[in-house]
C-alpha cells in the first residue's frame, strides 16, 4: 500500500483546510486510515482515524469538534477536514494505514505511511 498525502499549506488562524491521502492497492476498504501530525521538537501524535466502512471515527481531544474525517472507498482516498484552525495545530501532517483495528491511536500500528504535508496556521 503506497499512500500519498496532498492539501497542506497555509492559512489564518479561523480558518480550514481540506487534506486528501490516496493510496493505492485493491483493499482499500479494509483499512483504517488513520492521521497524525508533528510539529518541530515534538513527538508524532494521533489525530483522528476512520474505519474502513467510514462508519467509525476516533478523534484526539485536542481536535474534537474541529476536525473530522471522511473517505470515499471508490475512489481509494481519506478527507481529513480541519476547520477553526489555531496556531497549534502547526505541523507536519501525516496518513496512515492499518489492517488492525485495535489500538489505532498508537502509531505503531500503521504499517503504511503516507510523506507527510505541511500545515501552517498563521496567527
Amino acid at each position: 500500500v503506497q499512500l500519498q498525502a496532498s492539501g497542506g499549506g497555509l492559512v489564518q488562524a479561523g480558518g480550514s483546510l481540506r487534506l486528501s491521502c490516496a493510496a493505492s492497492g485493491r483493499t482499500f476498504s479494509y483499512l483504517v486510515m488513520g492521521w497524525f501530525r508533528q510539529a518541530p521538537g515534538k513527538d508524532r501524535e494521533f489525530v483522528g482515524a476512520i474505519s474502513g466502512s467510514g462508519s467509525s471515527k476516533t478523534y484526539a481531544d485536542s481536535v474534537k469538534g474541529r476536525f473530522t474525517v471522511s473517505r470515499d472507498n471508490a475512489k481509494n482516498t481519506v478527507y481529513p477536514q480541519m476547520n477553526s484552525l489555531k496556531p497549534e495545530d502547526m505541523a507536519v501532517y501525516y496518513c496512515a494505514a492499518t489492517r488492525s483495528t485495535m489500538r489505532i491511536g498508537d502509531l505503531v500500528t500503521y504499517e503504511y505511511w503516507g510523506q507527510g504535508t505541511q500545515v501552517t496556521v498563521s496567527s
